[in-house]
């Protein structure tokens, strides 16, 4: 990983953040609030990888629960998890399949929320979970029409990887 896809992706993340906490929090559309966060870090995370993708989902988040003045470390806790995830699907299997972003956003957003829901619980705070899963089907449906755009965005500005600098495979001896 070179510094500059680093600084590259960190702009992104940053980028999405603050477009996140201004104008897509105010975006409602059948219960749904469409998460420009969690698209970019799975443009991220699938053309660089876990540890990108971890990085950026704390930066991210911790640059979300700032802004929002919300529990500091929630947004961060998750999206490292999800950036880290995403990113080991997509040096793994996904990184060249069309459907992979696609793929990824709809898993990630309900993770995602269903993540948000189970660290409020253990935190011991309220969480309105049937809010939460009666706003996850139009949630995922605005994250999938955001993904194209988004993901083409990324992948212009991040360059995928050439095939030589992906993990070589492992082979079993005997």
């Amino acid at each position: 990983m070179s510094a500059s896809a680093g600084v590259k992706a960190a702009v992104l993340l940053f980028v999405a953040a603050i477009l996140q906490v201004s104008i897509f929090t105010q975006v409602h559309v059948l219960g749904g609030v469409p998460d420009l966060v969690l698209v970019t870090l799975v443009g991220v995370s699938l053309l660089r990888g876990s540890v990108l993708g971890s990085l950026g989902g704390f930066f991210a988040g911790l640059l979300v629960d700032t802004a929002t003045l919300g529990q500091l470390g929630l947004t961060s806790l998750v999206l490292t998890i999800a950036g880290y995830w995403i990113g080991r699907y997509g040096e793994t299997t996904g990184r060249d399949r069309a459907h992979a972003p696609y793929t990824s956003v709809a898993v990630v957003t309900v993770l995602f929320s269903v993540g948000v829901l189970i660290v409020h619980f253990v935190l011991g705070e309220r969480a309105p979970a049937g809010a939460v899963f009666s706003g996850l089907l139009p949630a995922m449906l605005l994250n999938l029409i955001l993904t194209g755009p988004v993901y083409a965005l990324v992948r212009r500005v991040l360059r995928p990887l050439d095939r030589s600098d992906y993990a070589t495979e492992v082979q079993l001896l005997g």
